[in-house]
């Protein structure tokens, strides 16, 4: 009897560890909305992320918590806007971490691979990182086995201010400085389809946070120089071939009907050198659509409805809440701003957005309030950056309430025709204000980041 019930609890063990999903999830540095075939460009040539849209479901009013890197990174892997965990800005003038930053998320935090490693799941982050290059900041100190990747942006390697050479990174070790760019999507795709072969028979979650099309661009040999909207397009292209070899992996070891395949963006491009927002208004660094709505495409067989679209609001915040409820995975005390989006996924019949309320903040302002198709763009005196302001050389810029479901490009102002409306800003802004804090004001329900003492580069030691 006891062998029969040893026998029937291993057949049960397996059936459960088969069960359990894998994740993989593919974000992109500088993707815009416009960018991909199946979001209507027609210079980039994206065949096999067209092909997983129409094998799963497009996403058309997806945001990031931020319109630059550090902050929508540390939102996507807390479920958390980044002033909520002290993220939003390193406080040294810079918009995002830079090297040698001794600032990082708090130990306190649960990350969405913590939160998976404690259900059995073997964890990689293979690509860029760009949340502290310090030990206690880097991957493998917030719930990843493995890291193979840049530290922080493709661009930071400032000789006059004491940068070291860009330094390729595996686990905690330079393995090469300066990184050669041009085979670094190459090599990401490798490393992630080592890992999935090398994690094929228990649950994983991969990470893959693209270095491109982040300025300076590069592409390897294969790719440069062949698509129609030069270097950008290569790149963008380059990542579609990566794309696809990982869904082929999936295919060839029997797993792709049990992993949920996500792509999406940290936030819009910043309209240069090929990239485009099309068709929304703005760009990288502001909180006009441009700067926050990105593409985002769900596939998982069986149970994302194929050749589907959502047009509710999500964001990147809530890949945490929702691997969690797919996954039976538990969330810590501290509050998170992410939903359960699992009904949106599924195309359960009557699916709302989980979202009363959406906060468009720029380091430490609130600049834009989204309630239903109302966004409020608040009226401020400067605004961070100065190049980001509707009214130039850095003198702030009137309020305006549009309505995106009929003015997407976000030109027409009907705050006059609406208030209502306006006084329902003004309360949703006065909530935020109190719990996450505007500008210099500390909100009652803000954490702090950690901060070290010191700081040393990450170099390459022979």
């Amino acid at each position: 009897m006891r062998t029969i019930l040893l026998t029937l609890f291993g057949v049960w063990a397996m059936h459960a560890a088969a069960a359990a999903p894998n994740y993989v999830l593919i974000f992109c540095d500088d993707l815009g909305y416009g960018d991909l075939g199946c979001y209507g460009s027609t210079k980039n040539r994206t065949p096999r992320i067209d092909a997983m849209a129409k094998e799963g479901m497009r996403f058309t009013s997806f945001m990031s918590s931020s319109p630059v890197c550090t902050p929508s990174r540390a939102s996507l892997l807390t479920g958390c806007y980044a002033r909520r965990v002290g993220m939003h800005e390193d406080f040294t003038g810079h918009w995002v971490l830079i090297p040698r930053s001794r600032r990082g998320m708090h130990a306190r935090e649960l990350t969405l691979p913590e939160m998976l490693k404690a259900k059995g799941y073997a964890t990689a982050c293979i690509g860029k990182w760009h949340l502290g290059d310090q030990l206690p900041h880097l991957p493998t100190a917030h719930g990843f086995d493995e890291y193979y990747g840049i530290p922080y942006s493709n661009d930071m390697a400032s000789a006059r201010r004491g940068d070291p050479p860009l330094p390729l990174v595996q686990d905690t070790k330079v393995i090469e400085a300066p990184a050669n760019q041009a085979t670094l999507t190459q090599r990401y795709t490798r490393e992630a389809v080592s890992f999935i072969e090398r994690n094929k028979s228990k649950p994983f979650f991969l990470y893959l946070p693209h270095t491109f099309p982040h300025l300076p661009i590069f592409a390897s040999k294969e790719f440069h120089g062949k698509s129609a909207n030069g270097r950008y397009g290569d790149s963008v292209e380059e990542i579609d071939w990566s794309t696809g070899k990982i869904l082929d992996a999936l295919k060839q070891h029997g797993l792709d009907k049990n992993t949920l395949v996500i792509f999406t963006s940290d936030n819009g491009s910043n309209g240069r050198n090929g990239g485009s927002n099309a068709p929304l208004s703005g760009a990288k660094g502001g909180t006009m659509e441009g700067g926050m709505r990105v593409p985002m495409i769900a596939r998982w067989p069986g149970r994302i409805p194929a050749g589907s679209t959502c047009n509710e609001l999500s964001s990147t915040m809530d890949f945490l809440p929702t691997f969690a409820a797919l996954s039976g995975g538990l969330l810590s005390a501290n509050n998170i701003d992410g939903h359960d989006i699992t009904p949106l996924l599924t195309g359960t019949k009557g699916a709302a957005s989980p979202y009363e309320v959406f906060y468009y903040y720029r380091r430490r302002q609130l600049q834009a309030v989204r309630w239903g198709d109302w966004k409020w763009h608040l009226p401020l005196a400067n605004t961070f950056p100065n190049w980001t302001t509707a009214d130039q050389k850095g003198r702030g810029r009137p309020g305006k309430l549009v309505n995106l479901k009929t003015d997407l490009a976000e030109k027409v102002d009907v705050t006059a025709a609406n208030p209502k409306v306006m006084a329902k800003m003004r309360e949703l802004v006065a909530q935020a204000e109190a719990t996450l804090g505007n500008e210099d004001h500390q909100g009652k329900e803000q954490r702090s980041a950690t901060t070290l003492e010191s700081s040393k580069p990450m170099v390459l030691v022979k």
